[in-house]
């Protein structure tokens, strides 16, 4: 089967045939190339996906990926970030592979046909040009044939006429032996163009032609052999990637088999847990027994003297409602004052105020309403509201619940301990690289790592004497996790209360005032049925709070209400407590005697490292 022998004479029908051919080719490349450019698009949508929703560096929800559903989803991700990577590497490939080859195919390709194509319309043309040689030597041999037969004619007319001269008549003889004689040659020549173009028609549909269309037939047939061999490239290409796109579908299985859902549960608890009890039950507190007002710490030893006290809450555990304060303390607290302190003197002179600034009148709250308003106050809480507005907390956690307190100081101590090893392997480092100096001086200078060397030993200190402090702190907050005391619950219950029970207080007692008005002393009388015995026993062993600076009175001030202090004017006090903004200064005159004194009367010094110098004039 040959084009050559078969179709010999469809020249033509083969140049639009092999045409096609390459049209074909080319929207071949140009599907294979739009599919590329799908695949790209595929894998930056993917990737773009993935980014998405990666969690952000330094933020909530990169913590949130600790948990085995949310690192299954993480997992995830990465591995569609891989599959986008291997739709890549079919963009790839196939734009190298196929679309590359092909294309540089095709221009050859075109280049062939355009020369086997040239070559038989050259051959076709020299065809022609000997079949019009044929053609113009025939006719011309027509011609002298009829031209010796009509000279012929007119020798043998001159010739039998007796009226023409002998001449004449020879003159005709010899005109038509000349026209013979051209015949003659007019007939060799078609005879030997004849041969010619018969030898050469002969070679051109048998040799040239033929050649010429089985170079075209093999060209096109290795066009139809190229492009399927494409098409199994297209497929292996694909199928070259499926075996790591199973890889990442599998990670994606194991990372989904890998969710634990108790673990999960087990770290809501360790994020979350505050190491607190739940709170006890509720004591009743009965307010129909009234009793006599205890406006003082005086006061309240000399009933305790007396005897008369008798335990609140029958058989419950003692100083229940007064965790983690002493005596004085409570005291103290429960005659601070609460209305906004006294305007400062005109002049600093005690004559310019002839009756002396007054303290102002304590207005009339039940005593639960005080210890309550004191705990909800407590930094604890102020510092879980800085917590929630991103502020920085105390540098011992102090603010956060025990066990959360624990995790985030050993944190602490890890990443301090790293930061040692760190430090410990430059001085180490320099230390042989002074060994080396030292030993060949032409190296370096030893003495030049010497500054170095000294500054790392400082930071070591440092951050070993920060490591000491936090571990301290570390040793004291895990010392206390295990006791599961009866304080811990209170101070539980005590934190979720929070103004809920000063609130209820202050509505039962004015419930129970016969008019409807409130009187503190029958809250008062209600909730200092406590033993004096009980108050030594649970708060002596606590520590009084400590000095956060110094202050200076300018002017004098006379405390004439409970929680307050009396001072001079000049006199230096040590200040424990800030203002909290109403208008009142702690502060401590000795181990025993501390109170509240107005704000504008003191000149207040805070240390600096506490929390920096601070002035109110």
């Amino acid at each position: 089967m040959s084009w050559g022998t078969e179709l010999w004479d469809q020249f033509d029908s083969l140049e639009k045939h092999t045409q096609w051919g390459i049209d074909v080719l080319e929207k071949y490349i140009k599907f294979v190339k739009d599919r590329a450019e799908i695949e790209l698009s595929y894998a930056k949508q993917l990737r773009n996906l993935s980014k998405k929703y990666q969690p952000k560096k330094n933020s909530k929800e990169e913590e949130e990926y600790r948990y085995s559903s949310t690192r299954a989803f993480l997992a995830t991700l990465n591995e569609m970030n891989d599959y986008a990577g291997q739709r890549e590497v079919i963009s790839e490939n196939m734009t190298s592979l196929i679309i590359g080859e092909l294309t540089r195919y095709v221009q050859e390709l075109k280049q062939e046909r355009k020369s086997h194509f040239h070559d038989g319309r050259k051959a076709q043309q020299h065809v022609e040009t000997c079949w019009k040689q044929l053609e113009a030597t025939k006719r011309r041999f027509e011609r002298d044939c009829k031209e010796a037969d009509r000279a012929q004619q007119y020798f043998e007319k001159m010739d039998a006429d007796i009226n023409v001269t002998k001449a004449d008549v020879e003159k005709a003889r010899q005109q038509a032996q000349l026209r013979h004689q051209l015949a003659e040659d007019s007939k060799a020549e078609y005879s030997s163009t004849l041969q010619k173009f018969n030898s050469e028609q002969h070679d051109h549909y048998y040799t040239h032609i033929p050649n010429i269309f089985q170079k075209i037939q093999e060209m096109e047939e290795r066009r139809i052999v190229r492009i399927g061999e494409s098409m199994k490239t297209f497929a292996e290409i694909d199928r070259q990637v499926i075996p790591i796109i199973g890889k990442c579908l599998d990670e994606i299985t194991k990372a989904a088999e890998s969710v634990d859902h108790k673990n999960d549960s087990q770290m809501v608890i360790e994020a979350f847990k505050s190491g607190f009890e739940p709170p006890g039950d509720v004591d009743f507190e009965d307010f129909t027994q009234p009793m006599k007002r205890t406006v003082s710490e005086t006061s309240l030893s000399n009933s305790r003297a007396d005897g008369k006290y008798e335990p609140k809450f029958g058989g419950k555990s003692k100083g229940k409602l007064w965790p983690f304060i002493k005596k004085n303390k409570l005291m103290s607290l429960l005659t601070s004052p609460h209305q906004p302190p006294p305007p400062p003197p005109a002049s600093a002179s005690p004559s310019a105020v002839p009756n002396g600034p007054q303290s102002p009148k304590q207005q009339k709250e039940p005593l639960s309403h005080r210890f309550n308003e004191f705990m909800t106050s407590k930094p604890k809480i102020h510092c879980f509201r800085s917590l929630k507005r991103g502020g920085a907390g105390p540098e011992d956690f102090s603010n956060l619940p025990p066990e959360q307190r624990r995790k985030k100081l050993q944190q602490k101590v890890d990443e301090l301990n790293k930061d040692i090893q760190k430090e410990i392997d430059q001085r180490d480092a320099l230390t042989k690289m002074k060994d080396v100096f030292i030993k060949n001086p032409q190296m370096g200078d030893a003495a030049s790592v010497d500054h170095r060397l000294s500054e790392l030993e400082q930071n070591i200190e440092k951050l070993r004497l920060e490591v000491q402090k936090f571990e301290g702190w570390l040793a004291e907050v895990e010392g206390r996790l295990p006791a599961r005391s009866e304080q811990a619950r209170r101070q539980s219950r005590l934190y979720e209360a929070q103004n809920t029970s000063a609130e209820n207080s202050c509505a039962q007692d004015r419930e129970s005032s016969p008019d409807g008005s409130y009187t503190e002393e029958q809250s008062q009388e209600a909730e200092m049925k406590l033993s004096a015995t009980d108050f030594d026993d649970e708060f002596d062993d606590e520590e009084p709070l400590p000095t956060i600076g110094t202050c200076k009175a300018l002017y004098p001030f006379e405390g004439q209400n409970e929680g307050t202090v009396s001072v001079a004017e000049g006199e230096m006090l040590y200040v424990i407590e800030e203002d909290k903004g109403d208008g009142w200064t702690r502060i401590r005159r000795n181990e025993d005697e501390e109170g509240y004194v107005p704000t504008s009367y003191i000149e207040v010094y805070l240390d600096k490292n506490a929390k920096g110098a601070m002035t109110y004039i």
